[in-house]
């Protein structure tokens, strides 16, 4: 007889299930700070706030935004790195009813026009810094307010001089326009109307995502509270989280991951959140120096970095309680860096992966503290499910088959916004009666229910009509010693349709030479099936990244496409 969750055998003290009581994130967030309203709620350059603070800073934010016409079902735009402002009118919003879109705080005019209209914003929220750049798209967009924050808002004065001597004082003063809204003038606001935290229901869309938007322009992904909260309660099993954690809050507020991991997860755990508005390996040495976190999460990037950078290399990490991996494939040669790095510091914790995508928040698979296995992203979080199926199906493959990865539980998105027909596409109910979530990625599950991920059925390069996996190819370069990192895409080829280039960084660039190059495709020859050997291999300085630090593949794509006066490839 099968056994439809065969990985509840491996979660050890983690419960199989949990109550997700009927509150919207608002509400968990002010009930960790009834059970602990002193304990630091966040961090941000020096300056920090308890949690009764916190609460009071966003109920009176909640007080400005009814005053001033923003209501039940109104979006607003959010662009802003990790910052007191963007945690404060998160909530805000959430209390009074209404839709935050969050976005990049670096998108260029025509992109943040866009989100602007395609989420029908009233307001947008940026620094004064990108000012100019969100007046431009607020004009073409009609949007009625730009609410302008400053970093140094919730900054001591010390530390404000500090601030100002380094980049404040090169940020153009404000111009004179009707629709800025000074954060001081803002806060300052005297209430009309007392906000209630009783509008908005947990199954009301809350929150909008953008997914990376590597092909087209980003899709909106329409989440609630109720995705929200099952995220953080979930994730908060895996530490477990417990009041008074620390996690660096580095990825950004306008990720899933950033958000719902490193934000919502430790707050309404009454956890303290670190706030890092911009990623530097010094910075985060510094900080675990100074704070001794017990929780790191981040990109497989941002594991390279530190590993590379001098002063964490002396750093003690035996503070940590728990570092994940997520948002990228995780090569197993990082993984292996950087748990003999963690073990030579005194690091009593090893780097986890797990898997996850915003169609479901983030993370919906983790791998189990007890119970690793080489190559596996983990197994389903408490009250996921999740199956293999053939491509283009609902008929589920038996365990060791490659198929489409779908998933299913309560964070599964409301749907794509103003796109009906795509959700259905995404979202499809399966004979089984239940609701799948169809990821597009490529997997394959074991009998006990690990989940290893091979690619995004996009990437998959055919070469004379063979499936060519390029991350195969990418971890087999990583591990060669000369070698920092690579990335491997099809290119068009004559004879085979599409053949093999890898890109790479070597870890000493005067290595770069056509006699490298021989060494490393013989290399792959050796250990790969001919149809995967790169037919030719680049050199670079450096891979372009996405905005949360993945390696942008497609940017690699399009970029060989023009050079070669080609159709990007796929």
């Amino acid at each position: 007889m099968k056994v439809e969750k065969p990985w509840l055998a491996f979660y050890g003290e983690i419960p199989h299930t949990i109550d997700y009581p009927a509150k919207t994130m608002y509400e968990l967030l002010r009930d960790a700070a009834t059970s602990s309203p002193e304990r630091t709620a966040w961090e941000f350059m020096g300056s920090s706030a308890t949690y009764s603070q916190l609460l009071q800073s966003i109920d009176d934010c909640a007080d400005a935004l009814v005053s001033r016409g923003i209501g039940k079902g109104d979006t607003v735009t959010i662009s802003l790195p990790n910052c007191p402002q963007a945690l404060i009118l998160f909530y805000a919003l959430n209390k009074a009813g209404a839709i935050a879109s969050m976005i990049h705080p670096l998108s260029a005019a025509a992109e943040i026009e866009f989100y602007l209209r395609e989420s029908r914003s009233v307001w947008i929220v940026v620094l004064d810094a990108f000012y100019a750049t969100a007046a431009e798209a607020a004009r073409a967009a009609g949007t009625d307010t730009i609410l302008v924050c400053s970093i140094a808002d919730f900054l001591k004065p010390a530390m404000k001089v500090a601030f100002w001597l380094a980049s404040g004082r090169k940020i153009p003063a404000l111009p004179a326009d009707g629709r800025l809204l000074p954060w001081s003038e803002f806060v300052a606001t005297e209430p009309k109307a007392r906000c209630e935290a009783t509008n908005p229901a947990p199954e009301d869309c809350a929150v909008i995502l953008y997914s990376g938007g590597t092909t087209g322009w980003p899709k909106g992904i329409m989440l609630s509270s109720r995705n929200f909260n099952a995220l953080g309660l979930q994730v908060g099993t895996q530490g477990p989280v417990v009041p008074g954690d620390i996690i660096l809050s580095i990825l950004p507020v306008f990720h899933g991951f950033g958000l719902g991991v490193c934000v919502h997860t430790f707050l309404i755990g009454g956890g303290t959140c670190v706030l890092v508005p911009r990623f530097t390996s010094a910075t985060v040495a510094k900080l675990v120096r100074k704070v001794r976190p017990q929780y790191l999460a981040g990109v497989p990037t941002l594991f390279e970095a530190l590993m590379r950078d001098p002063v964490f290399a002396k750093t003690d990490l035996s503070c940590f309680k728990l570092v994940y991996a997520g948002g990228d494939k995780l090569p197993e040669i990082v993984k292996e860096r950087f748990d003999a790095f963690l073990a030579a510091r005194h690091g009593r914790t090893s780097l986890f992966e797990g898997y996850g995508l915003t169609e479901s928040v983030t993370a919906c698979v983790a791998t189990p503290r007890s119970a690793y296995r080489a190559g596996s992203v983990g197994i389903p979080l408490p009250d996921m499910v999740a199956k293999i199926v053939a491509p283009g199906t609902t008929d589920e493959l038996p365990p060791g088959s490659d198929g489409e990865l779908c998933v299913g539980g309560p964070t599964l998105m409301l749907g794509y916004l103003n796109s009906p027909d795509e959700t259905a596409a995404t979202i499809r109910r399966h004979p089984d009666g239940r609701d799948w979530l169809h990821t597009g990625d490529l997997c394959s599950m074991d009998a006990d229910g690990f989940v290893y991920f091979r690619l995004r059925m996009k990437r998959i390069i055919k070469v004379s009509g063979v499936s060519v996996t390029p991350t195969i190819v990418e971890e087999l370069l990583d591990r060669h010693p000369d070698v920092a990192m690579s990335c491997v895409i099809g290119v068009p080829d004559e004879r085979k349709m599409q053949a093999v280039k890898a890109f790479v960084v070597l870890k000493d660039g005067r290595k770069a030479t056509n006699g490298k190059e021989a060494e490393l495709i013989e290399y792959c020859r050796k250990h790969l099936i001919k149809w995967s050997v790169p037919e030719s291999m680049e050199f670079r300085e450096s891979l372009p990244l996405t905005r949360v630090g993945k390696v942008a593949y497609s940017e690699l794509e399009a970029e060989h496409a023009r050079r070669a006066g080609l159709r990007r490839p796929g």
